[in-house]
């Protein structure tokens, strides 16, 4: 464990003072943001959830639900709630609808391939049905969402994937294509070649997590905040009947039957046998007020991603509620010098590239002239520009399950940079397991398990990148 005297950081966690992002911008008054920030954490907690995120809120969240009673479940985080990914993405809640196919197709096989991308649009379906049921005010707008092709290049690639997933079973009904002239009357982008149109959503992220922390806390679980695991060892306190870990904290250890790892891209800290597995990366976001050309009746009502190649993309959201537009930047991008790509492999969200950032508004304006910066008003064009920090898989797919070599460990995490098209299934998946269910019973993919014969076949370098 690497210690910076200076800063205080521990090497491998999230750095302490990270930027913070248009959504915590908007929720500064949650009242349990910095809860429990100078409290001791408990001698033992049966239930230990180590990161406050969506993964973390809503598997707590699902315990609950499953019986368990919420006095025996603490959630420890390292900064203030939900201050990782689930603050921080670019809004979208976007299924893969066939484009991963040919890499998921090549990594896992055709039968894993085509349950990839069924339960991303799965995931989309349970949002929406969540998110109607409680009545959460996370500004949930589902609609639908435009793959742009800007090149040949691409147009050719998505019709590949496109013709290899249908050609494979799956269901392409909900899809729609556009080509030519139609292509850019309907994404309105005039750099269209092509287009494919089919059911996604976009909300406050930071409002979601928050709304399931609120639940799980009202109900009687503790959380943590400020307070970062610093390790997970196998308590002396252990029996043969039963494995116990001692989590320690910054604030005291807890002892716990049940450990689960909510980290995302930063599980390798207390899981190092993953750190060849999961990799951090920062992305880049930015929140854009539009001009009144895409105000008011002339709002985008789709979300898209705009793509020269399966790679180099830029991802485009509207806000219904209040119009702003949320652009998100490629991790690969050719317009941009080495040293900006090289910041991507930074763990730090505590600041931003700017020579990323110039380069996202300029392919926006580019797609949207109008919003060039010559024909903007003051108080139109770039609001804001943050970071965060994602969690890489050598294989494109989260780790779910029980860590196989740890008694009473679990995990969620590794999801891309596609956690909200992934998250509200593998977090009830995990909870459903922790509470005694079958792999079956989740639903999920079973190249998303995290087990010993997934690991040492990823030792053998087994992979590919679909992000």
């Amino acid at each position: 464990m690497e210690y910076n005297q200076e800063s205080g950081h521990v090497a491998g966690l999230p750095v302490p003072e990270p930027c913070v992002s248009f959504w915590q911008q908007t929720t500064r008054s949650f009242p349990y943001l910095n809860v429990n920030k100078d409290e001791q954490v408990p001698a033992e907690s049966k239930y230990v959830i180590i990161g406050s995120g969506i993964s973390g809120a809503l598997t707590t969240y699902e315990l609950i639900q499953g019986g368990v009673s919420s006095e025996d479940i603490i959630i420890l985080e390292a900064r203030e709630a939900a201050s990782g990914a689930s603050s921080r993405n670019a809004g979208h809640v976007r299924p893969d609808a066939f484009r991963g196919f040919q890499v998921y197709k090549q990594v896992h096989g055709a039968d894993q391939a085509l349950k990839i991308i069924a339960n991303e649009r799965l995931v989309f379906e349970k949002v929406d049905e969540f998110v109607k049921e409680h009545g959460v005010q996370c500004d949930f707008n589902p609609a639908t969402t435009f793959d742009v092709c800007l090149t040949q290049e691409f147009a050719d690639f998505n019709a590949k994937s496109f013709k290899e997933y249908k050609e494979a079973g799956g269901d392409v009904s909900h899809i729609k294509f556009y080509e030519g002239e139609e292509a850019r009357r309907v994404t309105r982008v005039e750099k269209a070649v092509a287009a494919y149109e089919w059911p996604a959503g976009s909300s406050h992220p930071a409002k979601l997590a928050q709304w399931l922390l609120t639940q799980s806390i009202e109900k009687g679980v503790r959380l943590f905040t400020h307070c970062p695991a610093t390790s997970v060892i196998k308590s002396a306190s252990s029996t043969a009947d039963q494995t116990l870990w001692d989590v320690a904290t910054s604030r005291g250890t807890t002892k716990a039957s049940i450990v689960v790892h909510c980290t995302n891209a930063f599980a390798p800290h207390l899981l190092p046998q993953l750190s060849s597995f999961v990799t951090p990366n920062r992305a880049q976001a930015h929140a854009f007020v539009p001009p009144a050309a895409l105000s008011s009746s002339s709002m985008l009502k789709s979300t898209m991603s705009l793509r020269h190649t399966l790679k180099h993309f830029y991802s485009v959201a509207q806000r219904q509620a209040d119009g702003i537009i949320v652009l998100g930047a490629p991790r690969s991008n050719p317009n941009v010098s080495a040293a900006a790509l090289k910041s991507v492999l930074l763990p730090d969200d505590s600041a931003f590239n700017e020579e990323v950032r110039d380069d996202a508004v300029t392919n926006f304006e580019a797609c949207f002239p109008s919003c060039a910066k010559d024909k903007l008003k003051h108080g139109e064009g770039l609001l804001h520009t943050w970071t965060g920090i994602i969690g890489m898989t050598t294989d494109s797919v989260p780790f779910v399950g029980r860590i196989e070599s740890l008694p009473g460990q679990w995990i969620c995490a590794g999801f891309n940079g596609h956690g909200m098209a992934r998250i509200f299934t593998c977090a009830p998946g995990v909870a459903k397991l922790i509470l005694g269910g079958s792999w079956e019973d989740t639903g999920l993919p079973e190249c998303f398990e995290i087990t010993e014969q997934r690991l040492n076949k990823l030792k053998e370098g087994v992979s590919g990148s679909v992000f």
